[in-house]
């Protein structure tokens, strides 16, 4: 690293010597791309808003027993596909979009169910079919309301089918050390607290999760993104980026985001102009942002979090959540192709 940095200090010296703005134009460059999405998006836009209020209302719909609802409706579709129960617990937590407690929490009951590692890769890959922020699910069904769409359809067959078929078809094919057993005692998701503490602490949990997570993640990526716009290698990137989410019937700009930066930041574009696109577009990018997006937390969180808390490896979690966004693309597909047509 010692060479890296002379290297570097070199190259910093020749700049300043044959061309003095380029450091500054690439400073410049970086805060010109960081900071309408930090301050305009995020700190006083509706996407900053919606980050909290959304905290607020999962919090106090799983306060009200929602999630334990939830899981007493799943728990007995598993044991018809003859798949550890567990295995639908950490998707159900995370219908509320806490990527991070649900492998915490989840991982733990996991192994005392005895899943097999065949199970928890089952339960990684389904998991990543919600979204992994609440307000990224409220912020998009906006977008469906304003393209004209039946949000009831779409949130059945995007939100709720998949956590049932995804283990019906990776526990016939890829994960097959499966099995059937009886879970003594489910354990209770529902907070034990008052109301108003409950709230007061999800409006604080929400603040927390828009300045301490979002935002520095946010800057960073674009940050990095401003970097290779100055180098002029970020347009051809984006437009290879868009073509490809343009295939999958997923509206490019917002499919990018929640690909590589937010898909709440997506969410909260999307639904700015989502009156004024074509449906099928609106609905592969709701199904994509709905997912363990973006990259970051599928190559970075996921993995981390899953290694800690269960008998997985970094390298099983990360592999688990890759095949789990594969097949979340290929849903996005499907429902935006063949059933936006039929929910119009």
């Amino acid at each position: 690293m010692e060479v890296v940095g002379i290297v570097l200090l070199c190259i910093c010296l020749l700049m300043l010597l044959l061309s003095p703005t380029s450091l500054s134009g690439l400073f410049n460059a970086i805060l010109n791309s960081v900071r309408p999405v930090v301050v305009d998006v995020f700190l006083t836009g509706v996407v900053g808003t919606a980050i909290i209020v959304s905290v607020i209302i999962g919090r106090l719909l799983e306060r009200l027993g929602f999630t334990d609802a939830l899981v007493r409706i799943f728990v007995p579709a598993m044991k018809l596909l003859g798949v550890n129960p567990a295995v639908i617990i950490p998707s159900v937590y995370n219908i509320f979009g806490d990527i991070n407690a649900a492998g915490k929490i989840s991982g733990p009951i996991l192994k005392r169910a005895g899943a097999t590692k065949d199970e928890q890769k089952l339960a990684v890959a389904t998991m990543v079919q919600s979204q992994q922020s609440f307000s990224t699910f409220m912020l998009g069904l906006m977008a469906l309301t304003f393209a004209g769409v039946n949000v009831f359809a779409v949130v059945l067959l995007a939100v709720f089918l998949p956590l049932v078929i995804v283990p019906l078809i990776l526990s016939k094919t890829l994960y097959r050390d499966v099995k059937r057993v009886e879970i003594g005692h489910l354990p209770t998701f529902t907070p034990e607290r008052d109301f108003m503490p409950t709230l007061f602490s999800a409006a604080r949990e929400g603040v927390e999760l828009l300045l301490l997570i979002l935002i520095p993640a946010v800057a960073l990526v674009f940050a990095v993104i401003g970097v290779l716009d100055y180098i002029g290698v970020w347009a051809p990137i984006e437009t290879g980026l868009g073509k490809v989410m343009l295939l999958f019937n997923i509206h490019p700009e917002t499919g990018v985001l929640s690909v590589l930066v937010s898909p709440t930041l997506a969410m909260g574009q999307l639904q700015s102009i989502a009156a004024d696109l074509d449906p099928s577009l609106v609905v592969g990018s709701f199904v994509l942002a709905s997912s363990g997006l973006p990259l970051s937390a599928v190559f970075g969180q996921v993995p981390v979090v899953w290694a800690e808390s269960s008998d997985l490896s970094e390298r099983e979690a990360m592999g688990a959540a890759v095949l789990g966004i594969v097949m979340r693309l290929g849903t996005a597909f499907l429902i935006a192709f063949f059933v936006t047509p039929l929910v119009v």
